[in-house]
């Protein structure tokens, strides 16, 4: 196959480390804009993509880009993408997507005339009129900003932080892909000795692990793209090969997580078992008034915050007794992701740096103490 355009979308913030992570998989020529990172490669780096990027939300193949002022030059735009490369007479191939700032904005509209236009190229290449679309699902996705339009395949199916690990989570847990991008930043490595304190279904404890050890965070899932006929099936078994036999399975790596709550506790034994690095943490039930790192370790955490008056009142305090217990310096780096604007002034220290990310919906910072 042909050299592929990829895109992956990220959270906010995290481009500079989805960068690195396509560079090192071997993307090429590769372009970054707000919230995701464009590349190219072939067949394999689809699969590897998928495998191994811990931070990209999911992979993309681009398959064109036009001005769409109108719904003709959509159709148009549309027909003349080359869809029966990727997609078989018997293949489904659902359409979703976005519209912002532009002419066309009626998402069900547009919906109706991409898949139009694709079942008007597909009928003319198979030479049928109607398609049962009972195969392997394709979706197409589309965005069109400022009346350009860009017309996707995704390549994972699932989005990629459902590594598959985490089938319980607690009330507010953190997106795996968010997690991992922050465990970047703290840069672990794989004699790293980690802490979390508020250690909730155990997600930084997980990727954290992963990162350590050079686990391939998609290794326990499956994709999309794995049942295409347009894509060889051995190049997907030889990069999962390639990925389980470059785990360090000797990493000096260990993770200390501790949680007030005893259910969320037992939640990330349960889910760091699953994850398959159990014998590389220990959970405890703990408060973290109690909390004393030892020196050398890092500490990544997401402290809980309140949207209610009592609730904010009490995670003021506990940012306060944070800033007590915590060494946050050169000697114990911390890392904790916060949307309290102020919550430098109750921790007692300013952020040797910040960063602006997203939890979700929620606009939060990255606070960095590593000096």
């Amino acid at each position: 196959m042909e050299r592929l355009k990829l895109v992956c979308p990220c959270h906010f913030g995290l481009e500079s480390v989805l960068k690195f992570e396509v560079n090192k998989i071997g993307g090429e020529d590769i372009s970054v804009s707000d919230g995701r990172v464009s590349f190219y490669g072939g067949e394999e780096l689809v699969s590897r993509a998928n495998l191994c990027l811990a931070t990209a939300e999911r992979v993309l193949i681009e398959l064109g880009e036009f001005d769409a002022y109108s719904f003709d030059d959509l159709f148009e735009g549309v027909k003349k993408l080359p869809w029966e490369y990727y997609i078989s007479k018997a293949d489904a191939f659902p359409v979703k997507g976005h519209s912002l700032d532009s002419q066309l904005h009626s998402i069900p509209d547009c919906q109706a005339i991409i898949k139009k236009a694709v079942v008007d190229r597909l009928g003319g290449k198979y030479g049928v009129k109607w398609f049962e679309e009972t195969g392997s699902i394709h979706r197409i996705q589309f965005s069109i900003i400022k009346d350009r339009a860009a017309i996707y395949l995704d390549t994972s199916g699932t989005g990629l932080h459902k590594r598959g690990y985490r089938k319980n989570s607690n009330a507010a847990p953190i997106k795996e892909t968010l997690a991992a991008g922050i465990i970047d930043l703290a840069r672990v490595r794989s004699d790293t000795q980690f802490y979390d304190p508020f250690c909730g279904s155990g997600t930084f404890l997980i990727e954290a692990a992963y990162k350590a050890m050079n686990i391939a965070p998609g290794i326990k899932r499956s994709f999309a793209a794995e049942k295409w006929d347009c894509f060889s099936s051995e190049i997907w078994r030889e990069e999962r090969s390639k990925a389980i036999a470059a785990i360090n399975k000797d990493a000096d790596f260990f993770a200390f997580g501790s949680d007030i709550d005893p259910e969320s506790a037992a939640l990330s034994a349960e889910n760091c078992a699953k994850a398959g690095i159990r014998n590389k943490v220990k959970i405890t039930c703990a408060d973290v008034r109690d909390f004393s790192p030892d020196k050398g370790g890092i500490i990544v955490c997401n402290p809980p915050y309140g949207e209610r008056m009592l609730e904010l009142k009490e995670a003021e305090e506990l940012y306060s007794v944070m800033g007590k217990v915590f060494p946050a310096n050169g000697d114990c780096p911390s890392y904790i992701i916060s949307p309290h604007e102020d919550f430098e002034r109750f921790f007692g220290k300013r952020a040797d740096k910040r960063r602006k990310l997203y939890n979700g919906m929620i606009k939060c910072q990255l606070f960095m103490y590593f000096k």
